[in-house]
């Protein structure tokens, strides 16, 4: 919890509740539950994908064991409780409980329903996105209603704040899929390609899959599920059949769509322009779009 993180989650369910009201400090302790069970989630997926590293320092199974990280993820989760359980007004507890404990369950899908598509040899692009939804998107979706449900907003503008996190959830992270393979590995933050040199089912993965031809075909066919000997040539040749088959601006065109819908939820909140202002700057933020 110590290594720092964007605090994103937090900083929605704040920027939810600002909307409703000025004061704030109700509603901190809730917002750490959410960036608490994020961590949880981090903590259990890097188990499961064996990564060596989060936030640039060792994670909890290397650092510890496995038997550590499957421990720590699950007290982390119960403090995620303990802090909705404490600090939400119990006229609001039963409602928000029964929200997070959805939620939180949609995560853990999400996160099976990634791992089996490591075995799957199909896997379809409705799937996909379905997958990417539960697993990221849901929860940016909750940080935001919690915001709002604790500030007291009415519930219609509550499920708009909703859709508008899950929308946005969506398209951030079909543009991490965009900037795998064509982002600038300075300012990513992690190898650009690395996507492609694990036989990564993203959108874009999937979509040349669905489109392409004979000589497409042969080509994914020749890279994906055989040993890396030439990291880079690997990397090329895929981004090079992405590049014949339009996949980047395909991928931009279903971005800008989840982004728009997400918007268009953002307007319906009825509360006047000038304070949803700084949640609509932040989206723009997240997707590097023109403030």
């Amino acid at each position: 919890m110590g290594l720092g993180g964007k605090r994103l989650r937090p900083l929605l369910t704040l920027l939810g509740g600002q909307l409703f009201t000025d004061d704030l400090g109700p509603l901190v302790k809730p917002a750490l539950a959410t960036e608490v069970f994020h961590n949880f989630t981090l903590v259990h997926d890097d188990l499961m994908d064996n990564a060596p590293l989060r936030r640039g320092q060792p994670t909890v199974h290397e650092r510890w064991n496995a038997s550590t990280a499957i421990l720590s993820g699950d007290v982390m989760l119960v403090r995620a409780y303990e802090l909705l359980f404490e600090h939400v007004p119990p006229a609001l507890l039963p409602q928000v409980l029964r929200r997070f404990s959805q939620t939180a369950a949609e995560v853990c899908e999400g996160q099976q329903w990634d791992m089996n598509f490591e075995q799957e040899a199909t896997v379809s692009i409705a799937q996909y996105l379905d997958m990417i939804r539960l697993k990221t998107a849901v929860l940016l979706g909750f940080a935001l209603e919690l915001g709002a449900v604790l500030a007291g907003a009415p519930a219609a503008d509550a499920e708009h704040l909703r859709q508008f996190g899950t929308d946005i959830g969506l398209a951030f992270q079909l543009r991490d899929d965009l900037l795998d393979v064509y982002g600038d590995a300075a300012t990513f933050g992690k190898r650009v390609g690395g996507d492609i040199l694990a036989d990564k089912k993203t959108y874009l993965l999937l979509t040349a899959q669905a489109q392409g031809g004979p000589i497409q075909q042969a080509t994914l066919g020749h890279y994906l599920g055989q040993p890396v000997t030439d990291a880079e040539a690997k990397i090329q040749a895929v981004r090079a059949v992405y590049d014949e088959l339009q996949i980047r601006p395909q991928t931009e065109a279903l971005i800008n769509q989840y982004f728009e819908a997400g918007l268009l939820h953002l307007e319906r909140v009825a509360v006047p322009a000038a304070r949803k202002e700084s949640l609509r700057r932040l989206a723009l933020q997240l997707l590097e779009r023109e403030v």
